[in-house]
């Protein structure tokens, strides 16, 4: 029962990483522009964020309520290793988020703006962004990974989102080269795209 549990799962996990890229598309965002009135549309972002909040609960459900085996625990001493690197990623993400103008982030800060006034967004390429391109997800990748007790629902889940994050990234990518063009060109140059580069920090 576990492995087609670990396939429902990953299935799950997949069809939210499409249903969610598809509605970070221009071009969908494009067509709901043109259908909704100003207003409206200046909450898509929070719109979307809400939408992504609530649909992750069926797969927290799945991976609960599905039958479930261990594929490994991490021992003692190493145990307490894992759990503070990843207390050291929980901040660094909480720190890297709060970097990332939480209000703009959220879509809060767009509510009751033109699209031209929401586009009016400085290219973020100081503080954990020095070190590489998608900080929140490289810290986010760390804290599920180390999770200390690995079983065949939650291995389904964290192959999913990292696939979905794998992805999402480089769609994400696009967005930004059409948005900030030869900025963000020249940030890609010189910035690692999901892995720090600690040597960043000496460079600039």
């Amino acid at each position: 029962m576990s492995q087609s549990a670990f396939w429902l799962i990953l299935l799950c996990t997949a069809a939210y990483g499409v249903l969610h890229s598809a509605l970070a598309a221009e071009r969908v965002k494009a067509f709901i522009q043109q259908r909704v009135s100003t207003r409206a549309y200046s909450s898509y972002r929070l719109a979307y964020n809400l939408v992504a909040g609530v649909t992750l609960l069926p797969l927290a459900a799945l991976v609960l309520l599905l039958p479930d085996r261990t594929v490994y625990r991490i021992p003692a001493p190493w145990v307490f290793l894992t759990l503070a690197l990843q207390a050291a990623a929980l901040l660094c993400l909480f720190l890297a988020f709060r970097q990332s103008h939480p209000g703009e982030f959220l879509g809060v800060q767009q509510v009751g703006l033109t699209p031209r006034q929401s586009e009016n967004t400085t290219l973020m390429t100081a503080g954990f962004y020095r070190l590489c391109r998608h900080p929140l997800y490289f810290f986010g990748l760390l804290l599920i990974w180390l999770f200390p007790i690995m079983t065949w629902n939650l291995l389904a889940l964290f192959l999913g989102f990292t696939l979905y994050i794998l992805i999402g990234s480089r769609l994400e990518e696009r967005r930004l080269v059409h948005e900030y063009g030869e900025e963000y060109r020249a940030y890609m140059r010189t910035t690692p795209w999901l892995i720090p580069n600690p040597l960043q920090l000496l460079r600039k």
